[in-house]
């Protein structure tokens, strides 16, 4: 499958990382180089520098070939925005968009991205730990 996604901190590397290595063609956009130390040594996917919200940008990274687009800057309405571009006009067929705030993720959901809220999840995650036992002491 081949892969863009936007945005190399921790959460786009660990993503590059994980599909690199089980065999699909990643290829990681950001704006500062520098972000990509957060890629372990010898990933095999292709680096873009430039803002992935840029249709030139996203063209340099394959995007019309894309199977799958992820974006997952640290800005909601960034990772919106591209989304819809990597949907839209490119007709990517997977896209999935990271968004912070909960509010905002029923709305881009409902607008018909896939979207994930770490705030969402990681709320739930820790009310449950705090009302179930733990299994390990």
């Amino acid at each position: 499958m081949n892969v863009v996604i936007m945005g190399c901190g921790r959460l786009g590397a660990r993503i590059a990382s994980m599909l690199e290595r089980q065999g699909h063609a990643v290829t990681i956009i950001d704006i500062t180089e520098t972000a990509f130390r957060r890629l372990p040594e010898g990933f095999g996917g292709r680096r873009i520098v430039g803002n992935g919200m840029d249709q030139k940008t996203l063209e340099r990274a394959g995007i019309e070939n894309a199977d799958a687009f992820f974006a997952v800057t640290q800005g909601d309405n960034r990772n919106y925005f591209a989304s819809q571009v990597a949907r839209e006009i490119y007709g990517v067929r997977r896209v999935l968009c990271r968004v912070y705030d909960p509010v905002r993720e029923g709305i881009f959901r409902d607008l018909g991205l896939e979207t994930f809220s770490p705030t969402s999840y990681g709320a739930q995650i820790m009310v449950d730990m705090l009302l179930n036992e733990p299994t390990r002491r």
